[in-house]
């Protein structure tokens, strides 16, 4: 069982991809824990990055230091969105 807090975070997740790439809610609805994110959605460059994660810092209500992104972060969705959980359910 997820905890709510999982599901609203992963809710969040997706609808900050959505909003910030542009990508509809039925691709994002599609996405699952191995789905790649970056370096396989061409709408996740380097200057999306940065929009996607302030994006993720406002709407979570947390602070993402650079030292906390690594490659790892936006390999799949999933990564992202345990990322995403664990600063904002901690």
């Amino acid at each position: 069982m997820v905890p709510e807090g999982k599901v609203e975070v992963e809710k969040t997740v997706r609808a900050t991809l959505g909003d910030v790439l542009g990508l509809t809610p039925e691709r994002v609805a599609s996405f699952d824990d191995e789905t790649p994110l970056f370096g396989a959605l061409p709408e996740l460059d380097s200057m999306a990055v940065a929009g996607l994660l302030t994006e993720l810092e406002d709407r979570l209500g947390i602070l993402i230091d650079d030292d906390d992104i690594d490659g790892e972060t936006l390999e799949t969705f999933g990564a992202l969105t345990r990322f995403a959980s664990a600063k904002a359910l901690q």
